[in-house]
């Protein structure tokens, strides 16, 4: 382990299940080294990295203060990092019915939300012949995990924000399992980040306001926003 950090993070600039690792290892105050791979040249299929996730998918981890311990899925690994590094559960849940409700959000995440907003994405925006369709179905999809979302958070609510607490008036916030943030939050906020940024085509917050306000109040968390911001300078370096 020649760079020092606990985590070497296999990844790619602007893959969202990578982040959502980066998101985490940051929240837990982690240190890791990024691996960025080049899709274009196909690395994440080269055997080298196939010996670690034989999927050839982004993201894998090692964990070199646990001999080396090799991982990928990317919600497989937030539930390792806060087994094994969040004995407090300053980000998992607590009860074992809380746990249930995180791992049930995880698993909706995973299954719903990160398949349907990535393919919105391709057959929208990549897709080399436009299959109208496609587009559609997608779309749709994106907007039923978003209403899913809007529905649940808007029914929750609480008073102040966990990570502005400057703030002197009352408002609603609202988290997915109990009165803070978890790994289950967290899951979410790569892929809604894109559907802010452009993925759909009116303001998210126009529609789901319950979910943009969530969303804003999650990535307010210092270690998060210090994260994002090299997500960006990531993003930046690989598209100039």
């Amino acid at each position: 382990m020649s760079h020092g950090k606990q985590f070497t993070l296999y990844t790619h600039w602007g893959g969202a299940n990578g982040w959502k690792v980066a998101y985490v290892v940051a929240a837990l105050g982690l240190t890791y080294a990024p691996i960025y791979l080049d899709f274009d040249q196909k690395e994440q299929k080269s055997p080298e990295f196939l010996k670690l996730n034989p999927n050839g998918r982004i993201p894998a981890i090692i964990d070199h203060e646990n001999g080396d311990f090799v991982l990928w899925e990317s919600n497989a690994i937030l539930l390792y990092l806060v087994d094994r590094y969040d004995k407090d559960h300053k980000l998992s849940a607590a009860t074992e019915a809380e746990k249930a409700l995180q791992n049930q959000w995880l698993f909706f995440q995973a299954s719903g939300q990160g398949p349907y907003f990535g393919q919105f994405y391709f057959f929208n925006f990549s897709s080399p012949v436009k299959v109208p369709s496609a587009v559609k179905r997608y779309k749709d999809e994106t907007e039923r995990v978003f209403g899913v979302l809007n529905d649940v958070l808007s029914k929750q609510e609480w008073s102040g924000s966990l990570f502005q607490s400057t703030r002197k008036t009352l408002m609603r916030l609202s988290r997915l399992v109990g009165n803070k943030m978890t790994i289950a939050d967290i899951s979410f906020i790569p892929w809604n980040a894109l559907a802010f940024e452009g993925i759909l085509d009116y303001p998210v917050e126009d529609k789901f306001p319950a979910v943009h306000k969530w969303h804003a109040d999650i990535i307010s968390c210092p270690a998060i926003k210090a994260a994002i911001k090299d997500r960006a300078v990531m993003v930046k370096k690989f598209t100039q």
